[in-house]
């Protein structure tokens, strides 16, 4: 039997997998940060066998609450992802697997590769409204990608979707891909509607470096990047320098930051009600949205989120905020859950890339409630 992270976004530590019934694992740290939550690897061995894994440190995780209640993300063919019943007690993780084939995967949310991500791009750029434009590298050299996406030559209203500040919230990019998947469908009268007369500014992963080094929450140097905004450096969080450049030479009227939920198992959305400039506008395209949106989708709610910030107590670090206090206008935090919608669970998926693709194709329809409002 062996185990293996040696792949894009791997990340896991072997302390003893000499006896496959007590396989005992640790998630690794971030590469120049203490977070500690992600992990994703491989187990090989022969068909028939039963694989008992122990994780043993995550009571010490970033998040802890996220455990009680999750099921780990399993794959055989790294395309197809369903849940492993887990048990948490005494701060270890635990779960067990039969063998079917030779090699089965683990994660701790449906991986989205480097790879996958440079073809999403790819097949973007070949529709004739899209431009593939590169802002500028990040610390390991990788493009900061920006799609630009309208048909029309001068938009009336400019939109911005970035996502996966935080690279182990895979569920973003995920959402991303089936929000380009309904921008882009030629058949989609709504779609087709607002490429008229609005431009879209999709960034599908605002940190590639975390990503393929399989961190949770921070880049190659270790910076949070949604703590970033106020005051981002080519030194430390080039990610969010050259995006926030671009974002005040462009401007714009609506502003989405996608992300995911370790502990909550509802999908939310998180507001910027203490900027010092959130006023009865604000509120009001807020309501718009987030009626539009429950509307649509019976996966996303309203009534289970993070708490308000007090008027004037907002953190100017985090994108939502500065952008919303930056533009004055709606800006939001989309969060999906890492477990399961508890509205709608599905024990055999949990909260899955389909569902998180889907909420992503039926974030347009709220979108165009706040446009046609504004």
């Amino acid at each position: 039997m062996q185990i293996s992270d040696q792949f894009d976004s791997g990340s896991i530590d072997v302390i003893d997998a000499t006896d496959a019934n007590n396989i005992q694992l640790a998630i690794r740290k971030d590469n120049a940060a203490d977070f500690l939550q992600w992990f994703h690897f491989r187990i090989d061995g022969e068909v028939g066998q039963v694989c008992k894994i122990h994780i043993t440190n995550t009571g010490e995780s970033s998040y802890v609450g996220g455990w009680p209640e999750y099921d780990v993300c399993t794959s055989w063919n790294r395309q197809d992802w369903f849940r492993t019943p887990c048990t948490y007690a005494d701060g270890v993780l635990s779960f067990e697997i039969e063998l079917h084939q030779n090699s089965v995967y683990f994660a701790y949310f449906a991986p989205y590769s480097y790879e996958r991500h440079l073809d999403l791009l790819a097949w973007a750029q070949s529709d004739e409204r899209v431009g593939n434009q590169t802002l500028g590298s990040t610390l390991d050299g990788r493009s900061m990608s920006l799609l630009r996406i309208s048909d029309c030559a001068t938009p009336k209203r400019k939109v911005w979707v970035i996502a996966r500040q935080h690279p182990g919230e895979t569920m973003a990019e995920w959402f991303v891909e089936g929000f380009l998947h309904a921008l882009l469908d030629v058949d989609n009268p709504l779609a087709n509607k607002l490429l008229q007369d609005t431009a879209f500014y999709v960034v599908p992963n605002m940190n590639p470096d975390g990503s393929a080094r399989g961190n949770l929450r921070t880049n190659a140097a270790g910076a949070n990047l949604n703590r970033e905004w106020e005051s981002p450096s080519m030194t430390s969080s080039p990610e969010v320098f050259l995006v926030r450049e671009r974002m005040l030479k462009e401007g714009g009227d609506l502003f989405l930051d996608i992300h995911g939920d370790e502990e909550l198992p509802y999908n939310f959305v998180a507001g910027c009600e203490g900027n010092l400039g959130y006023d009865a506008r604000h509120a009001a395209l807020e309501s718009t949205f987030k009626n539009a949106y429950m509307a649509i989708s019976p996966d996303f709610q309203d009534t289970h989120g993070y708490p308000k910030d007090e008027p004037g107590k907002a953190d100017m670090r985090i994108a939502a905020n500065w952008l919303g206090e930056q533009f004055k206008t709606l800006s939001f935090t989309i969060e999906m859950p890492f477990k399961d919608n508890a509205d709608l669970p599905n024990p055999y998926t949990g909260w899955s890339p389909e569902r998180s693709a889907q909420l992503g194709r039926d974030v347009l329809f709220p979108v165009n409630a706040v446009l046609a409002s504004l």
